[in-house]
Order: structure tokens, then sequence, then C-alpha cells
């Protein structure tokens, strides 16, 4: 099949306009969309429909990355959502970017996951941090999805306590030496960039780790166990591992002892990506349940008619545009250039929790047919669950707004 046209830069005008199509879900964007943004979820539902949605099966069973489907997402720009036209991105923002990641993720959230990790955190993190000769050697390839990104934090002693971080990068003869491991990294066995926190200075806690961009091939670097997980198959979760990784002191981002700082600030986009990918995982299951309780008969009439399943699917439609809300809010003041630490978390906690409740909620209306492979619920069912321990678990999105909320009068709009 021919490659989708690439995505097209956003407008110089780009005033509200009414929602152009009769799409089931026209109604369940409570921002009024752009003609422009309409056109990319169209255009993202046509290509997941076509291009994804046969494999999904697939690729979920043999734990397939779908290397050939990532290179035509490539192609379209979506690997470049985020990063401005000067660096060969699409020059969209993150309101655009939440409704890639939604409409990707309503198919398969192995996709949706291995897109937001690409934008959000890897690439992310050299446009935020990187210098310009940086940005300018590694963006465009990445943008232009001729490179894969991802990005190391997590490791096997160090999830949520990022100042137990064991990797180290000693400084020695003008380059840096790496060793330890990072776990449970997206992208990690395929990206041809990771960008790594390491220790530079144990004494001083989180304000001694630093980042370093690695390219795939450099000496001593490796990928490691290729996780074999509950959900999210087709998306790669990989170990890296370092001993003795040599690379030019040019290769550090940003400042030594800044990389926890400016980590935070990549998560505050992260999160957002997060969030839209449990509300497209939320809507897909929302989506299966809706066409099964019309199909689905007992008792003489389709089960839709029953009051106590209506007040279910009820429920899960509200709880829904809630989170797309708050997902939407984060992704619009992000867009306006706010600092958007709480409103990130909040997105991310109460989509990823909402969604957890509407996939259960929707294998429990598929009833024994729920439990079985050949229906979808089952996947988003096992899929949603990282949603909710990713990129910051539900726990710790929680001490963020507390502290957040804490800082100022905590009944701030």
């Amino acid at each position: 099949m021919a490659v989708p046209a690439k995505l097209p830069p956003r407008s110089p005008n780009r005033g509200p306009q009414t929602n152009l199509d009769p799409e089931p879900h026209a109604g369940l964007y409570p921002f009024v969309l752009t003609e422009d943004q309409e056109h990319l979820r169209r255009e993202i539902r046509e290509f997941a429909s076509r291009e994804i949605a046969p494999y999904v099966s697939k690729w979920d069973e043999s734990n397939e990355f779908p290397m050939a489907a990532v290179k035509k997402l490539g192609a379209m720009g979506l690997f470049g959502v985020i990063i401005p036209q000067a660096y060969g991105g699409a020059g969209l923002g993150y309101l655009d970017y939440v409704l890639a990641i939604e409409e990707l993720s309503a198919v398969d959230g192995s996709i949706g996951l291995t897109v937001a990790a690409h934008n959000s955190l890897g690439t992310n993190h050299i446009f935020l941090a990187g210098n310009e000769a940086q940005k300018r050697r590694y963006i465009p390839r990445l943008a232009a999805g001729e490179w894969l990104a991802a990005w190391a934090l997590t490791e096997p002693g160090s999830g949520s306590d990022a100042s137990n971080a064991r990797t180290t990068a000693v400084k020695k003869n003008g380059s840096y030496v790496l060793n330890g491991s990072k776990t449970f990294i997206t992208n990690g066995r395929y990206a041809e960039v990771a960008v790594v926190i390491a220790v530079t200075d144990k004494s001083k806690g989180t304000h001694g780790l630093s980042a370093f961009v690695i390219e795939k091939g450099a000496k001593g670097f490796r990928a490691g166990k290729k996780e074999n997980k509950l959900g999210l198959r087709a998306s790669d979760t990989s170990e890296l591992i370092f001993e003795d990784c040599v690379i030019p002191e040019e290769n550090l981002l940003g400042v030594e002892g800044e990389g926890f700082i400016d980590a935070m600030r990549v998560l505050d986009g992260g999160r957002i990506s997060i969030a839209a990918l449990a509300l497209g995982i939320g809507r897909g299951a929302l989506d299966a349940a809706l066409q099964y309780v019309k199909e689905r008969r007992q008792f003489g009439k389709a089960i839709a008619e029953f009051q106590g399943i209506q007040w279910k699917l009820a429920d899960m439609a509200t709880e829904l545009d809630a989170a797309r809300l708050l997902t939407q809010r984060a992704a619009v003041l992000k867009d306006a250039g706010r600092k958007t630490t709480r409103e990130s978390s909040m997105a991310k906690l109460f989509a990823s929790e909402v969604a957890v409740k509407i996939c259960d909620q929707a294998v429990q209306l598929f009833g024994g047919y729920g439990f079985i492979k050949d229906y979808p619920v089952e996947k988003f069912y096992r899929d949603v669950k990282l949603c909710t321990i990713g990129e910051g678990t539900s726990e710790i999105q929680r001490m963020v707004i507390a502290r957040e909320i804490l800082k100022v009068h905590p009944s701030r709009g």
C-alpha cells in the first residue's frame, strides 16, 4: 500500500471551526477542533484502520515489533509532531499530539506508546536540553522517522527513586565512561539514539545526575533482555547495558548535574502523552462495548436496552470525557508555554485510572466473551494497566499534585 501523505504543517490561520464530520466521536472532544486538527484526526484514524488494525492480534501474540508500520508513521511525520519545522518536524502542538496518540492507541496502544516515547521523551529531551550542534545532529533524523529514540532513566533498583541510580558516568581524558544498566526502556532494542541519565556525582543525590545522548553501536553499549510483558506486547521494552562505554564529552546533554532537572521538564510533556495513551485505550474499549451491547441479545432483546447496562455506559463515557478535558487542558497550557507539572500529573493520574475502570467494565459487559482473545476488550484490559505505572506511578502523581497545590492556595484554577 502507498505510504500516507505527510502531515500538514500548522496553518497560519487556526481559528476555531465547527466539527466537520458526523463520526461517532465528533462530539467527544471538549474543545472545538480546528479544521487542521479534524484533518489530522481523520487521517490518523484512517491509517490506523488500514495499516494497524488487521495486524494487532498477530503482533500481540508474537510479541513482534511492527517496524514496517513504524516506518510508515515516520514518513507521515508522526515522529516529529511537536518538533519545530526548522529541525525537520511537523511544527504542531501538544493538542495535535494528544489527538494523534489517542487515535493510534484506540486501535493499538503498543503503537501509541512507541510514538509517545520517541516524541515526548527521547527526542524532546534532546530538543529541550541539547545545544544547537546536538539538535542539528540528531533531531532532523529523529523527526523524520529515520531514527527511533529511547529514553533511559529507570534501573533495576531505581524506579520512582531516581536518587538511587547506580549507572555511572566518569569523566576521563575528555570522555565519559559509562557503566551500569537501565531497565523497562521503551524502544530500547530498536532505538538508534538513546538519552541516558547517569550518576556523575553520587554525593549530590538527584543533583548529581547528568544526561547523555548515545548512539546505537557505541562500543560497550548494547541492548539486554527484551521483556515478555502482560500487555502492550508489540511495543519494545528492553534493558540497556553499559560496560566501559566511552562517549565523547560533547555527548553530555545540558549541564552536568542537571540531568534530573531536565528529566522532570521532559516528564511534564511525557505524562500528557501517557494520558492520551490511556484515553485511546479506554476509548477503544468503550467503542467495542457500545457495538457489542447493541448486538448481544438476552431475554429477547439487545442488552443495550437494559437500564443497568445503560448506566454503566453512561458512567464510562462521562469519565472518559472528563479525562479528555484534563488531558487537553494540559496540552493547551503546554502549547501556551506554561509550566504544566500539576496539570500533566492530574491528567495522567485521572486518565490512566479512569481508563483502567473503563476497560474493566468493558470486559464485564462482554461477559465470558470478554475473557476470550477473539474479542478486543481482553487486549485493551491487559494493555491499559501500564498507564498507571509508566512515567511515574499513580502514587507518584499524587505526591507531585499534592506538592504543587501546597505551594499555593489549593483551589487555584
